[in-house]
């Protein structure tokens, strides 16, 4: 027992996604009322254990639970739920944030938050695609795709996302190459360090004391683009984002919203999809050729007693001249008087009969 309610295990996670995945049609329950807008993953495992959910009349207290979208009956304290699949009540919107509003659902100061431009119904959960810190404006979907939301997210799936950015002083041709081939940035949580760099850059405008730039970035981490510029001595003036993917910021001012036409979200879905990022491996280590095979070499497969003797008794082994034997060897040439005037011992003599180190090739 955890606070008061069963200990959540791995093999009890993996029965669950074991059932889930046998059971055709059927889905976890708190994964579609996460999905429905009720609260998170976790938060709806609570409340099925607390008994705050009925499926079909029946009070559900313990998991797995699987349900079928389609025709189960699911109520939340006496609430019915909606728990149509997600594809059938999709909703995305793009929003023009203003700066000075935050984009995240649980704010704690209780400052202004991006979902609250846009009108819901009560039981409808959109959340941010992203984020874009509360210095920053421009293009913010909202939706209630989590699946849809991942995919333009996370780094793996490379969708773009354009920036306008005004920072100060006269931007040089140097500082752009130090962007394009990016500069290490601390991990806040994890530690250490990694490389961000920037997929595009142009300059827009470069004045004495400010420059205008357009940044394309395949990845979006905690207030990249503004510690990128700082460490080449540029603070961020003005930031803001003008692209996500195939959509554009058009037709919208700050603090206005609209539905996101068919086209739009068609274009959307494709590049969520239909595309994924080519990833940034580590440098593989050099691969050398493989040795030439020799010549004339007999297939394994034909292998016989007189293919695999020794290359000194085969007879279509070509045997080195002796002006080759020469320049490989230089002692191979000289004669005995050359090496010392003496003969060589019996138990010398007998090692060159047996092809040991020293011996010449014609002399049997």
């Amino acid at each position: 027992m955890v606070n008061g309610r069963p200990k959540r295990t791995s093999a009890s996670r993996r029965s669950r996604s074991a059932t889930s995945a046998r059971d055709d049609g059927r889905v976890r329950l708190q994964k579609v009322l996460a999905e429905a807008g009720i609260a998170s993953r976790r938060a709806c495992e609570d409340l099925i254990l607390e008994g705050e959910v009925e499926v079909d009349g029946e009070v559900v207290r313990t998991l797995p639970c699987l349900v079928d979208p389609t025709i189960s009956r699911v109520e939340v304290r006496g609430v019915p739920v909606d728990i149509r699949p997600v594809s059938v009540r999709t909703r995305t919107v793009m929003v023009f944030k203003p700066r000075g509003v935050v984009s995240t659902n649980r704010d704690p100061f209780r400052r202004r938050r991006a979902i609250d431009i846009v009108p819901h119904a009560p039981g409808e959960r959109l959340y941010p695609v992203g984020r874009l810190d509360i210095d920053s404006s421009g293009l913010l979907l909202l939706t209630n795709d989590g699946e849809l939301a991942n995919r333009l997210t996370h780094p793996r799936y490379g969708v773009h996302k354009g920036y306008e950015v005004m920072v100060t002083g006269r931007i040089d041709e140097r500082a752009l190459e130090k962007l394009r081939r990016g500069v290490f940035l601390a991990h806040r949580r994890r530690g250490g360090a990694a490389r961000a760099s920037a997929e595009r850059i142009e300059v827009l405008r470069r004045d004495r004391d400010r420059s205008v730039l357009f940044i394309e970035l395949s990845e979006g981490r905690n207030r990249q683009i503004r510690r990128m510029l700082e460490q080449l001595g540029h603070d961020v003036k003005r930031l803001r984002r003008v692209g996500l993917g195939p959509l554009k910021l058009t037709g919208l001012k700050p603090g206005e919203w609209r539905e996101l036409s068919p086209t739009e979200a068609a274009a959307l879905h494709r590049s969520a999809f239909g595309t994924t990022r080519k990833t940034t491996t580590a440098p593989k280590r050099a691969s050398y050729p493989k040795s030439r095979p020799k010549r004339d070499a007999p297939a394994t497969a034909d292998r016989t007693p007189a293919a695999t003797a020794s290359p000194r008794s085969s007879s279509s082994v070509r045997r080195p001249s002796g002006a080759a034997r020469s320049e490989r060897n230089p002692s191979a040439g000289r004669g005995r008087s050359d090496r010392g005037g003496s003969r060589r011992p019996a138990s010398a003599a007998k090692s060159s009969r047996r092809g040991g180190p020293g011996t010449r090739s014609g002399e049997r």
